[in-house]
């Protein structure tokens, strides 16, 4: 069973031709409305995956809540240990280009904000030992930090998705027994400036001898390099056009951890995964855009 502890949004899009500069206006062509929030994504996905998924956070007691929570509550998430706060649902106010799907992203955290270090103890302990717990950086840092303490006390995989990157990724990100980053979110984390491919693999190798920390790194349209007990994986996602690749990584996370939480060889859950993230970028919308398994073990 996979539970993801994490952040639930409504993503608030704008579509212009191209992506503003500094200090530039540029005219939309469209706006829409989509339940998101990286937590709420990764649990989708894991759900569409095929795993029985339970998430847990806060929202907001408004109308944002009730529609970031539709799509979830649909797909039969298990949605108990998600409670209501005082406080505004979070949003996250999304620009995605028209000309190469690329897009820029500001989040409120809103009641995300309110999730506490309580409320990590209280879902960890619903779990059970060999059960996989998701992460991400969309709540509070110290309740990222008591999930994880929990979960290695309790023998439950925990999986740290570090985005958005904050200056705590380092130290929580090192509690964790599977790290998944994009290249730009790692080559922050190791700090050392953008790093070539060979340079990259090298640091992953070093991360895991002092370690022996699973690390996942996906580097978009070039598909996923990963390294576990020593051995260097690679897997290719699809060729694709993007038209919005706001969901990819997200979906990538959920795919996984439900690939493992199924018994898959790591090798076969790295290429799910991967398949599934590019799939993830061929429609708009973080959470509409997340395939289903029938689709995506079609492609693999």
């Amino acid at each position: 069973m996979i539970t993801v502890f994490g952040s639930i949004n409504m993503d608030l899009i704008a579509t212009p031709e191209r992506l503003p500069k500094p200090g530039e206006t540029v005219m939309g062509t469209s706006f829409t409305t989509a339940a998101g929030g990286k937590g709420a994504n990764q649990a989708l996905a894991a759900r569409r995956a095929g795993a029985i998924v339970r998430m847990a956070g806060a929202v907001g007691d408004d109308r944002l809540g009730s529609q970031a929570l539709a799509l979830l509550a649909d797909a039969a998430v298990d949605l108990n240990g998600v409670r209501y706060a005082a406080e505004a649902t979070g949003t996250a106010h999304i620009l995605v280009a028209e000309d190469d799907g690329e897009n820029v992203i500001v989040v409120v955290p809103g009641a995300n904000a309110t999730v506490t270090d309580e409320d990590a103890r209280r879902t960890v302990g619903g779990m059970t030992r060999g059960d996989y717990l998701m992460l991400q950086f969309e709540i509070m840092n110290g309740s990222i930090e008591a999930a994880l303490v929990a979960a290695k006390q309790k023998g439950v995989t925990s999986i740290v998705n570090i985005a958005p990157f904050s200056a705590e990724a380092r130290r929580l990100g090192a509690m964790a027994d599977i790290l998944v980053a994009n290249e730009t979110e790692f080559d922050l984390y190791v700090g050392k400036g953008e790093l070539s491919d060979e340079a990259r693999e090298a640091t992953m190798r070093g991360l895991h001898a002092e370690s022996s920390q699973t690390i996942i790194v996906t580097l978009g349209a070039d598909g996923v390099i990963a390294i576990r007990k020593g051995e260097i994986f690679r897997a290719a996602g699809l060729a694709i056009e993007p038209v919005d690749t706001v969901g990819a990584g997200d979906t990538f996370c959920g795919y996984l951890a439900a690939s493992l939480d199924a018994g898959l060889a790591f090798k076969d859950a790295l290429r799910r995964a991967s398949v599934a993230g590019s799939l993830a970028c061929l429609k708009p919308g973080a959470q509409p855009s997340i395939p289903f398994a029938a689709t995506v073990d079609a492609r693999i």
